[in-house]
């Protein structure tokens, strides 16, 4: 097999290797997506098949190309300035794009990773310090009380809920927002979420990539090096600079109610503040209206609930929900996000 090469500085839970025969020795010893993963990224092909979250869809299995991994690891590398023997933790599962980069930064970069399994808070049990790791916001709400073990940290795979955004505004890790796609592989653009004003916060490119707006208020990527083609999203989003936007929901749950248009992420952050529990709102078919809004709320019926929000002023008289429901346990995605479509079929 022609394997490639990595770092000289590459370290998997403290042990280096002069061989990728010693590298897959050792990864018997680590989780089997790890393992499988490893042998993947060394073989002689130039491209590797990753499956989609299915959080906007059904889920599907694409090919990246190598090179375009690569490039990704340098990029992120060179934004937070993470070099050789970078400290990093990887407490998400190699299955998905998020921790498949994540090994490829260090592979790439030098990086001395050490490898735990996902959980809820894979800080508890750790003691000592990483310059740089990524979770999810699930993973980030159950570990912090343990972020100053942490410098650096990346949250992807869902938004980040209001309570949890103000909860960590004194911390001392450096948390960000990452906006991305496993067809952009991983991040393509950060955002700031703690030490500083929140409403003036938007996600800022990385070197080299460029963006756009298509017909649809959509945002469209240009980043060569990391795609061959124009990358298409169905992201709305308003564009505040050449490299920096501000995203404001999905184009495919915009609902036409009585032929007035909402996006259903904008009505969902004035709700925020209100709930505490999950929730979103979705529109549904409605004989008189084309659509109405519906909120969904995870838990037990609550009609305190129910009477605060036909009282809220912060929704005007289009945006307030003509039902709400309540589900025991929202439908999830294999990421843990919450699928939108299966839990409508609950009701």
């Amino acid at each position: 097999m022609n394997f490639q090469k990595f770092h000289k500085e590459f370290r998997v839970n403290d042990k280096s290797f002069l061989s990728t025969n010693e590298l897959f020795d050792f990864s018997n010893e680590l989780p089997a997506e790890v393992q499988l993963f490893l042998a993947q990224w060394f073989d002689e092909k130039t491209f590797i098949e990753v499956k989609t979250s299915g959080s906007t869809g059904a889920p599907k299995t694409i090919k990246l190309q190598k090179k375009h991994l690569k490039n990704s690891a340098q990029m992120t590398g060179a934004y937070f300035k993470l070099d050789a023997k970078t400290k990093a933790l990887l407490c998400m599962s190699a299955t998905y794009i998020a921790g498949k980069m994540m090994l490829v930064r260090a592979v790439e970069l030098g990086w001395h990773i050490d490898i735990v399994e996902p959980c809820s808070n894979p800080l508890k049990k750790i003691g000592k310090t990483y310059d740089f790791c990524a979770m999810v916001p699930y993973q980030l709400h159950h570990s912090i009380n343990d972020l100053e073990k942490i410098k650096t940290l990346i949250v992807g795979g869902g938004a980040v809920p209001f309570d949890l955004l103000h909860k960590i505004q004194p911390l001392k890790t450096k948390i960000y927002a990452t906006y991305g796609m496993t067809e952009t592989i991983t991040h393509i653009a950060v955002k700031k979420l703690n030490n500083h004003a929140l409403e003036k916060c938007f996600f800022q490119v990385l070197e080299g990539v460029q963006i756009s707006m298509d017909e649809r208020g959509c945002l469209a990527i240009t980043a060569k090096q990391l795609s061959d083609e124009l990358i298409v999203t169905n992201d709305l989003v308003a564009l505040v600079s050449e490299n920096e936007f501000e995203w404001l929901g999905r184009f495919d749950n915009i609902i036409n109610s009585g032929g007035v248009k909402h996006i259903p992420e904008q009505i969902e952050k004035k709700l925020e503040s209100i709930l505490q529990q999950r929730f979103f709102i979705v529109g549904v078919n409605d004989k008189v209206l084309g659509e109405k809004i519906v909120l969904m709320i995870e838990g037990e019926k609550d009609q305190k609930i129910v009477n605060q929000i036909a009282e809220l002023t912060i929704l005007n008289r289009y945006e307030k929900p003509k039902e709400i429901f309540f589900i025991k346990n929202f439908t999830e995605t294999a990421t843990g996000k919450i699928n939108r479509m299966k839990t409508m079929t609950q009701i």
